[in-house]
């Protein structure tokens, strides 16, 4: 974004006429204190009203805007120059997502609550780059206060140099009216602060439809960084990150920005959904995460110490559940955009948003549970059937069954709880993106594996989706044994299809397959490869075999119409029998119980552990064989010229 400048006229020729000021804030006089209060949101995935869904352990109503505006008056209350900032992915999530581009409602709502400053997600970019300038355009059209959009890595000069695409020239001049900068400087009180906004490298791997380049996060806020330090008199250097944080510390990018870039104070770190007990510091820089979808409301109280770095002295995460009041305005914005919601997207599918399409007794698992447990789920059951019944039940079905269908875990965004189960339910639990035509929803995809690819398919979830949570598959038609303990790419230890009845049929590894999936997972395949170093490879065909070079080829159709991943979910909610005779469809008691289609064999018995190797287990014993024998002979020749040198010396 350094290089967008020139997209900015105005503001140089401002920036020219300004002071100038160089070097950072001296060390405090003697006795002075400094302190500042912010209030900070990540990955609301347009979560703008309140909702219900199993929240550590219990069925909760939390969340919403109104909900958050209520704490941020309370924070304004007690210190009006609260800051309020957010990092990102502030869409995708609920229906009213689906008006983002015409009324930008996620962007205004941040603007509502207070928030200052935001920067972009990955799931910014799901409605490609037409979908994102026209939201920044519709947000600036609207006339709302909005927050500023930071974002330093964006490499224009490298667009520039290769020439701008269609994609990018959109977002290049929306960028440019919205004001989009690499960062911000606000005073805050007596506090001077700069805001940074930064892109992460994971982010940018989980959005297949974005159409920018960026330059290395690190590298960039390091650059921005020494740019403030030359330019600006700050006291408080601030980066909003969609990065994120993980459990392994070495590819945590949030904390290598920290230890990377240590004139950082604190870093508002979004992305990957942590929920931060307490901050993670590493030297003088703080990193701060409040976890996904409005549940909790982060505030961070910073007292500036002689030296002129920042302590936190206070640090809560607030829930925001049905005992906090909601603010009537707020909540009366909130409930506008949802009305525009069913004339302006669902009317197309006959729908509306509260309409019930099933009633339900079952317990479902939720988000966490799929996340934890590496074992078959009925959430996940429950959504590949839906594939399977909404592809062969459609008005032009073309009479080739389906083989297997395929939801990983990350696409799957909520659970269904006893009660109704709503229109809004259904798209909630699977809100994600947009298709060819333009229409909100990824819709879903048909493509050809061999019987070995799908082998394949089975030894990533059962291999790999540890270390990539999101990647964890649920299947339809398809049913895997695996044992957790068993080598690497070598733990599926039982793999078949079934039939409409059930019945088991062998996989012949020649043979090619039907498999059906949503547009986001199909893109994301290449992750598979990645991930794997090449080891690891599937290539999606056409029905001939032929290898798909463009997914959109393939998307599924009815009637001329994509089918949407989400509305095949509906389908076939509404598509249960009415047990009860109330003229309303009942889930069936068949997602009360597992069956088989992801059975972990928790053995830890020699030989259960060695049987049927596969050409995986035998590459890497030979692989490991060979270090071994490299190393013997090593240490023999040490051994050897050891020696050597003793009689020598004697």
């Amino acid at each position: 974004m350094r290089h967008y400048r020139k997209y900015l006229t105005g503001l140089l020729l401002a920036s020219m006429l300004a002071p100038q000021f160089v070097g950072t804030t001296a060390v405090l006089a003697e006795g002075q204190k400094k302190e500042a209060d912010i209030v900070f949101t990540h990955d609301t995935h347009s979560h703008v009203d309140s909702f219900c869904t199993v929240y550590e352990g219990e069925t909760k109503e939390l969340g919403g805007f109104a909900r958050i505006k209520t704490i941020v008056d309370e924070k304004k209350r007690e210190n009006p120059d609260t800051l309020v900032l957010d990092a990102g992915d502030f869409s995708m999530g609920t229906l009213v997502q689906t008006i983002y581009e015409q009324e930008a409602v996620e962007l205004r709502m941040l603007g509502e609550i207070g928030c200052e400053v935001t920067t972009l997600g990955n799931h910014e970019f799901d409605f490609r780059s037409k979908g994102l300038a026209g939201m920044l355009n519709s947000a600036k059209e609207s006339g709302d206060v909005l927050p500023e959009v930071v974002l330093c890595n964006v490499d224009w000069e490298a667009m520039e140099q290769q020439g701008l695409g269609e994609g990018q020239q959109l977002l290049a001049d929306s960028f440019a009216d919205y004001e989009v900068k690499d960062y911000v400087i606000l005073e805050k009180g007596d506090v001077r602060m700069a805001v940074i906004g930064v892109f992460g490298s994971d982010a940018l791997a989980c959005a297949p439809t974005c159409e920018l380049l960026f330059e290395d996060p690190v590298e960039a806020v390091k650059e921005t960084v020494a740019e403030i330090k030359e330019t600006e008199d700050v006291d408080l250097m601030i980066c909003v990150s969609h990065s994120g944080t993980w459990e392994d510390e070495s590819k945590s990018e949030d904390e290598i920005l920290a230890k990377s870039v240590p004139e950082l104070d604190l870093i508002v770190s979004g992305h990957t959904h942590s929920e931060l007990a307490e901050p993670i510091v590493h030297g003088n820089t703080a990193i701060v995460s409040v976890g996904e979808y409005t549940k909790r409301v982060g505030t961070v109280h910073m007292q500036q110490r002689e030296d002129g770095r920042w302590d936190i002295t206070q640090y809560e995460l607030v829930p925001t559940y049905s005992g906090l009041a909601q603010d009537a305005d707020t909540q009366a914005k909130v409930d506008s955009f949802k009305a525009m919601v069913d004339s302006q997207y669902l009317a197309e599918f006959g729908y509306t948003s509260e309409q019930v399409l099933a009633q339900n007794d079952i317990v479902f698992s939720t988000l966490q549970d799929l996340e934890l447990v590496h074992t078959e789920h009925n959430l996940g059951d429950i959504i590949s059937d839906a594939y399977v019944y909404a592809v062969e039940n459609a008005g032009d079905y073309n009479g080739v069954p389906v083989d297997v269908a395929v939801v990983p875990s990350g696409t799957i965004r909520d659970t269904y709880l006893p009660g109704d189960i709503t229109v809004d339910d259904v798209f909630t639990s699977f809100s994600l993106g947009i298709g060819a035509d333009g229409v909100p929803g990824y819709p879903l995809i048909d493509v050809y594996l061999t019987g070995k690819e799908l082998k394949t398919a089975a030894e990533i979830d059962a291999s790999v989706s540890d270390y990539m949570k999101t990647a964890r598959l649920y299947c339809s038609r398809m049913c895997m044994s695996y044992n957790p303990h068993r080598m690497i790419l070598n733990k599926v230890t039982d793999l078949y299809l079934t039939d409409a009845d059930g019945s088991r049929i062998e996989i012949e590894d020649d043979k090619l397959y039907r498999v059906v999936a949503d547009l986001y997972s199909g893109q994301m395949l290449s992750a598979v490869t990645d991930m794997s170093y090449g080891i690891l490879s599937i290539i999606p065909k056409y029905a001939d075999g032929t290898p798909i070079e463009d997914f959109e080829d393939v998307i599924i159709k009815e009637n001329g119409r994509e089918l949407k991943a989400w509305d095949a979910i509906a389908r076939y909610m509404a598509s249960f029998p009415d047990s009860d005779g109330d003229g309303i469809a009942n889930v069936p008691e068949y997602y009360g119980e597992l069956h088989g289609r992801k059975a972990v064999e928790d053995s830890r018995n020699i030989v259960s552990l060695l049987k049927n190797p596969n050409k995986y287990a035998v590459m890497i014993t030979a692989a490991a064989a060979a270090v071994i024998l490299l190393a013997a002979l090593l240490i023999l020749l040490a051994v050897k010229t050891v020696r050597r040198i003793r009689r020598k010396g004697r």
